[in-house]
């Protein structure tokens, strides 16, 4: 009956082991657990700074185009102004250049008129 007594002790204590090494496991876990959860948070917080930066880029993206356009519409207006400009230069260009051709002819005619009646 000793043999059975020690038998049904080392049992026990195996018994009473094998729930302390679970119990031990269940509040690992539980640490565990925990730690996931507290990273989980960290990730939704990650994430929402994220949105946060793609919502800010967008309204960077659209000031952008914004500009683009206010840009080319000023680009537009000073190519209207340049073209309207060059349509008035080029008659004031050509009737100047018609003078001083003029100007030369009757120049050159003065010089040979001078030079023959001389």
């Amino acid at each position: 009956m000793d043999t059975m007594t020690c038998t049904e002790e080392k049992i026990d204590a195996l018994a009473r082991e094998v729930r302390d090494g679970f119990a031990r496991a269940e509040v690992e876990y539980a640490r565990t657990d925990e730690r996931f959860t507290q990273v989980d948070k960290r990730f939704q917080w990650v994430d929402e700074r994220f949105d946060e930066v793609d919502r800010k880029f967008e309204a960077v993206d659209r000031r952008f185009d914004r500009v683009e356009g206010n840009m080319k519409a000023g680009f537009d207006r000073l190519d209207a102004k340049f073209d309207g400009l060059q349509r008035t230069l080029l008659p004031i260009a050509a009737g100047l250049i018609g003078t001083l051709i003029a100007g030369i002819v009757v120049l050159i005619g003065t010089v040979v008129t001078l030079i023959l009646t001389r």
